[in-house]
């Protein structure tokens, strides 16, 4: 593999260095390094970050490859600037066993536009009735160290507690989707004044906010972690707060839909808008951005879910919920918190890169951007703006909530181990 100089980057938004990759490794960072021998990739003006990583990916294969494929995923993933994500469990068959995950793991390696690291599911089938083989999988190739029924609620309290206790043997952790079943029986949006009008049926925070305050206190029970996904409340990130500062265990993510778009979009009945957990009033988006800038949220994760065109062009109680979110995630962050002032560069690769790898474990990967670490990287032009052409998606979906609305921020490279992925905005 060739040496490669990225001349003049701001690293994590700071003074311009150059940076030295020689294979698979950050060889040198400092200024007026030498090009004798390199690939130069001038960066002038242009933000250097660890290469992202994302803790909650829906890949669909096996079994909705219409949706999306390892492939197409994982190209996506490199186009947004990421070099791991980590698979959900809802595929068909459910990855409730050693031999789907690891299934899921060889594909990833096959393709290698970044790293495919599967999430075990937490019960059999995600029916909420008996424990998967959590052992096994993390035993596995696959090495699986976070579980989740992510669609569905681990709604049982008894068996939450049981998979608390078992991963706290290895060090993994739950990742929980905080919907109480019952409380959102029928619902379609946001319960509040936009659901009223409408008259559509409302999903009360509550129900979100139940299931948060229930499993950190069985984590504390436990000893074990717990991760809160797609947390949507000004309610939630309370408890989370709460839960922190009596040590519990816990860490939580919010998505970029959710710290930029509010429930008043659902007056345009547009299905794109349609996601589980809804579209939340313009209160919980401003309490979710504070969250996230002082840390009580710990990472901005995708919850990138393809649909195919028939899923999302239809009226808007039959379609499914879900958004993409790998080649838009880090532009939206952009506009919500570095532009705002909230977040500066460094915090935005701690939030998208350090933390998520801590949280999954994911090694070589959300390391400093210094002499002697892998040469994960990604590249981006912060002073781009432009409108989002989901034609241009590489993912094989296009349910996208921005088309046509202008963001900040375009990557122009991703370097896996020193392999380029995406050069000037085009994948290789």
């Amino acid at each position: 593999m060739s040496k490669i100089l990225i001349r003049g980057a701001k690293v994590l938004g700071g003074e311009p260095q150059d940076v030295l990759i020689d294979g698979g490794t950050i060889a040198e960072v400092g200024s007026g390094l030498s090009a004798e021998g390199a690939e130069v990739v001038e960066a002038e003006g242009k933000v250097l970050l660890p290469g992202l990583v994302d803790l909650h990916t829906h890949l669909r294969e096996p079994g909705r490859e219409d949706s999306e494929t390892v492939l197409t995923g994982t190209r996506a993933a490199a186009s947004g600037g990421y070099t791991t994500v980590f698979a959900m469990a809802n595929t068909f068959p459910v990855a409730d066993t050693a031999g789907v995950v690891e299934q899921v793991w060889r594909l990833g390696k096959e393709h290698g536009y970044c790293d495919v690291q599967p999430i075990g599911a937490v019960t059999v089938g995600l029916e909420g009735r008996k424990l998967a083989e959590l052992g096994a999988m993390h035993e596995s190739a696959a090495g699986v160290t976070v579980f989740s029924d992510d669609g569905k609620c681990v709604h049982d309290a008894v068996i939450m507690r049981r998979a608390l206790e078992y991963v706290k043997a290895f060090g993994g952790v739950v990742a929980q989707h905080a919907q109480e079943p019952r409380l959102t029986e029928g619902a379609e949006m946001n319960e509040g004044v936009v659901s009223a009008e409408l008259g559509l049926g409302g999903w009360p925070a509550v129900a979100e906010e139940s299931i948060i305050a229930r499993d950190v206190l069985l984590a504390e029970h436990v000893g074990s972690r717990v991760h809160i996904c797609h947390l949507s409340t000004a309610g939630s990130v309370e408890i989370v707060r709460w839960a922190k500062s009596r040590g519990i265990a816990v860490t939580a993510e919010v998505t970029p839909h959710h710290l930029l778009l509010t429930d008043e979009l659902v007056r345009t009945y547009n299905p794109v808008y349609k996601v589980n957990p809804p579209l939340r009033t313009e209160r919980d988006v401003m309490a979710l951005r504070e969250a996230l800038a002082d840390g009580t949220i710990d990472i901005v994760a995708t919850d990138h879910a393809p649909h195919p065109h028939e899923d999302k062009d239809c009226e808007w109680a039959a379609a499914a919920m879900g958004m993409v979110g790998l080649e838009t995630a880090l532009s939206v962050v952009q506009e919500t918190m570095v532009d705002t002032g909230l977040l500066d560069w460094a915090g935005v690769a701690d939030r998208m890169s350090v933390k998520p790898a801590q949280i999954g474990q994911a090694t070589g990967h959300g390391r400093p951007v210094s002499a002697g670490e892998p040469a994960n990287l990604t590249l981006v032009d912060t002073a781009y703006r432009g409108p989002v052409e989901p034609a241009g998606f590489a993912s094989r979906s296009r349910n996208t909530p921005y088309e046509g609305r202008e963001l900040p921020g375009r990557v122009t490279h991703t370097w896996l181990r020193g392999k380029a992925t995406l050069v000037d905005g085009k994948l290789t």
